[in-house]
């Protein structure tokens, strides 16, 4: 197989010197991926799998019109760079406006720390499941449902367009779920955690520790009271923040989704002001060893920190070339695609709000009644509204962290959330568990980071009042 994808550069070479002044761009990648899949739920073993796969994507654009056409046949190439040409002829009629970005040859892998999980044993990696999967049924006789989830891949891609760029890329990624759900009665109540690394396996070998934690609290939120909802000054944990600036406003700072809505595109005007002057919030694969993280996106650009909030100010946003040349802006390497099957779309990669300057436990401070949540099981966003179920809460009174409460969702609207921050904490947090989802491309690892906050007039939802 390795050999195939070397084998393959002179022919990428030969064709885009043969086929590049046919289109305004051309693009060519080349992908190699080995990976393992178990599932195991309660005492069932649902999937147990290694999969190799080979594949690759033709991208060509004319006129300002896509053709698009995938394989898993590198005999079918020349077909596929045929059928792309075509159809990006028959719907171009525009202007093709790319953001220039300079052409690189460049071989690079992301570096491990540990094992890579390719040389350890699907047995091993079974058993590891089942270790865990113990654990979590071994907690309490409550414990009704159970369920890990293991992944790892391997990838190895090469890109090459009509501009000169060849570029070869390749990383190791790996993801494990863990879940477990309790019944009491009508009362069901669920613990879930999800851990990932893109550095070594034995980052997903010793987490005893988390599991146990993920099915007691499932146990011990069956005898809590549920919170009674309303609005509240709350303090949320970094796992919570790097989820809320991940969901509630990194995919609003994805450039395609505002050149495509003008509403949209006029509320996230740069230059306006969305929370206090403390707020930093920053999105970049080029931070090291998170699971966003890479040199060059899917597109060749190579990869950067941008910052999306300034002092407060929307001074950013996230570029494919095309959103980058359309709304005359600078590319920041956040196109991204899952596989060989999609086309790059503009994806964040690793999303996180900076430290602040307030001592964590100075953020109670003042609270008469509020609400402390942490972590989460769950949550949604539709446009700029958002709600979020915690995994963890307690009320807050006169200004300590009292009673722990159930069923804590957290809503509301993402610009007024940013607005209503009253304090940012001096802790950090990266939280590795992110799979996105957009535009049918689910599971596309990304990193998420933040400090604790606190933010007044949260609507919680939970028992009424």
């Amino acid at each position: 197989m390795p050999t195939v994808i070397a084998d393959a550069k002179n022919l990428l070479s030969d064709l885009m010197a043969r086929y590049g002044s046919r289109v305004d761009y051309l693009a060519i990648r080349l992908e190699e991926s080995e990976g393992t899949s178990i599932l195991l739920r309660g005492d069932k073993v649902e999937t147990l799998s290694e999969g190799l796969a080979m594949g690759g994507q033709v991208r060509a654009c004319y006129k300002g019109g896509w053709g698009f056409a995938s394989f898993n046949q590198l005999s079918t190439l020349i077909e596929r760079v045929e059928e792309a040409i075509a159809a990006a002829r028959i719907v171009g009629d525009e202007e093709t406006l790319l953001a220039p970005v300079k052409a690189v040859e460049a071989i690079c892998q992301l570096p491990l720390t540990g094992t890579n999980p390719r040389h350890i044993p699907i047995a091993h990696k079974k058993q590891l499941c089942d270790r865990y999967n113990d654990i979590l049924k071994s907690i309490d006789p409550r414990i009704t449902t159970t369920s890990v989830r293991y992944g790892d891949s391997t990838q190895r891609v090469i890109l090459a367009t009509s501009e000169g760029t060849l570029i070869e890329q390749s990383w190791a990624d790996m993801e494990i779920r863990f879940s477990a759900t309790a019944r009491n009665g009508e009362i069901v109540q669920t613990g879930r955690e999800t851990t990932g690394s893109r550095k070594a396996y034995e980052d997903l070998t010793n987490l005893d520790e988390q599991v146990r934690n993920t099915a007691q609290r499932a146990v011990t939120a069956l005898s809590l009271p549920p919170v009674k909802g309303g609005t509240y000054t709350v303090v949320i944990d970094p796992i919570l923040t790097g989820l809320f600036v991940h969901e509630a406003f990194g995919h609003l700072s994805e450039a395609d989704m505002a050149y495509e809505n003008p509403d949209l595109l006029e509320v996230m005007s740069m230059g306006r002001r969305f929370g206090p002057e403390e707020l930093q919030i920053f999105d970049g694969a080029s931070p090291p060893g998170h699971r966003g993280s890479y040199f060059y996106d899917d597109e060749g650009t190579p990869a950067t920190t941008t910052q999306l909030i300034k002092d407060g100010i929307l001074v950013g946003r996230l570029h494919s070339r095309e959103t980058a040349g359309k709304l005359e802006e600078s590319p920041t390497g956040n196109a991204r695609c899952l596989n060989y099957h999609y086309p790059p779309i503009v994806r964040m990669t690793n999303t996180w709000i900076e430290r602040g300057k307030t001592p964590v436990q100075d953020l109670f401070k003042g609270i008469k009644e509020g609400v402390y949540a942490r972590n989460w099981i769950g949550g949604m966003t539709n446009g700029e509204m958002f709600t979020f179920t915690a995994g963890e809460a307690w009320m807050i009174r006169n200004g300590k962290i009292a009673e722990p409460v159930r069923d804590v969702t957290l809503s509301g609207n993402v610009f007024k959330t940013l607005a209503d921050i009253e304090a940012i904490g001096d802790d950090f947090y990266w939280d590795e568990s992110g799979g996105c989802g957009k535009g049918g491309q689910s599971g596309l690892p990304v990193g998420c980071g933040g400090p604790s906050l606190r933010i007044r007039d949260v609507v919680v939802g939970g028992e009424a009042a």
